[in-house]
C-alpha cells in the first residue's frame, strides 16, 4: 500500500482545516490526491483553488457535490441542472477525476420513487453535453436506502449502473463503502460496473456498531464492520486501482481532533486495514 493510494476526502477534516490547510497538511503526510466540497472551494475561490492544486501537483479524485435533481417545478428542476452545469465547471478547473452526484431524493411531498429517479435520469442527461465538452466524467454516487426519501433516490450499485447504460460511458459510480456494504448483490454489480467500465471513484471509511447519528457517525476504517479488504478486492477485480479516497463525518469524534492527527491514523489504517 503506498501513499499515493489515499486520497482524502475534505469532509473529513471539514472542522479543523479549510481548502489550503488540508492541502497543506496532505503533503506533510505525503498524501498526494484529494477530493474537495463545493462550500470549501468557494470559500477559497475556485482560482486559488485551482493554483494550489497546479503548484502542489495534487491529483483530485472527485470534486463533491452535484446532484439534488428532483424539484416539484420545472423551474426548480431546471435551477438545479443549471448549479450541476457550474460545477462541472469548478471540477473541471480542478483537473477532478470526476464530479460525484448525490442525486437527490423525493421533492415536496411526493411519495413517486420512480418518478424521482426519472427526474435524476432526466437531469443528468441534460448536463452530460456540457460535461463532455469539459472533459468532466460524471459519478453517481449510491446512498444507503436510509436517504432515498430526503438525499438520494438511486441505493444501489445496480440502479446507478442502470441510469449509466441509458446515458453512455461519461457517467459511472462512486462506490463509497459506507453506503453499499449491506447489499447482497454488491460483489455482482460491482463485476458488472467493472465490465462497462465505469468505477470511478471507491470511498472508505466504516460502519460503527451502534451509529449514533446516520449522517455524523461514520467510523474510521477498521473501528467497524464493514469487510474493507474484501470490497477492495472486488473493486481491484473489476480493474479499478485508483486512491481509495477517506470520507468520514465523525461529528463527535474524528471531526474534533488535530488534522495532522486524523491523516496519521488514516495512513496507519489503510496500510494495515484495508
Amino acid at each position: 500500500m503506498t501513499q499515493r493510494s489515499i486520497s482524502l476526502n475534505l469532509a473529513t477534516t471539514r472542522q479543523v482545516w479549510g481548502f489550503a490547510e488540508a492541502v497543506d497538511g496532505c503533503m506533510r503526510a505525503g498524501i498526494t490526491a484529494i477530493s474537495p466540497w463545493r462550500d470549501q472551494i468557494a470559500a477559497i475561490g475556485l482560482d486559488e483553488a485551482a493554483r494550489i492544486v497546479r503548484d502542489n501537483k495534487i491529483q483530485v479524485t472527485g470534486v463533491c457535490r452535484g446532484g439534488m435533481f428532483p424539484a416539484e417545478t420545472a423551474e426548480g428542476r431546471k435551477a438545479q441542472i443549471d448549479d450541476n452545469l457550474r460545477a462541472i465547471d469548478e471540477a473541471a478547473a480542478l483537473n477532478a477525476d470526476c464530479l460525484v452526484l448525490v442525486v437527490g431524493g423525493l421533492p415536496g411531498s411526493s411519495k413517486d420513487l420512480p418518478g424521482a429517479r426519472q427526474m435524476v435520469s432526466d437531469g443528468i442527461a441534460a448536463m452530460l453535453p456540457h460535461a463532455k465538452a469539459s472533459g468532466v466524467k460524471i459519478a453517481i454516487e449510491p446512498l444507503h436506502p436510509m436517504y432515498a426519501a430526503d438525499r438520494a433516490c438511486v441505493n444501489t450499485i445496480d440502479q446507478a449502473l442502470d441510469i449509466c447504460e441509458t446515458l453512455g460511458e461519461t457517467v459511472g459510480v462512486a462506490i463509497d463503502v459506507y453506503h453499499v456494504w449491506w447489499d447482497p448483490r454488491l460483489a455482482q454489480a460491482i463485476a458488472r460496473a467493472g465490465r462497462m467500465k465505469r468505477i470511478f471513484a471507491h470511498h472508505i471509511c466504516d460502519w460503527l456498531v451502534p451509529t449514533k447519528d446516520m449522517l455524523l457517525d461514520r467510523g474510521m476504517m477498521g473501528d467497524g464492520v464493514i469487510d474493507l479488504p474484501a470490497i477492495r478486492k472486488m473493486i481491484e477485480d473489476a480493474g479499478f486501482f485508483g486512491p481509495q479516497e477517506v470520507e468520514i463525518f465523525s461529528q463527535d469524534n474524528w471531526w474534533k481532533r488535530p488534522g495532522d492527527e486524523v491523516l496519521a491514523v488514516i495512513k496507519e489504517r489503510v496500510a494495515t486495514i484495508c
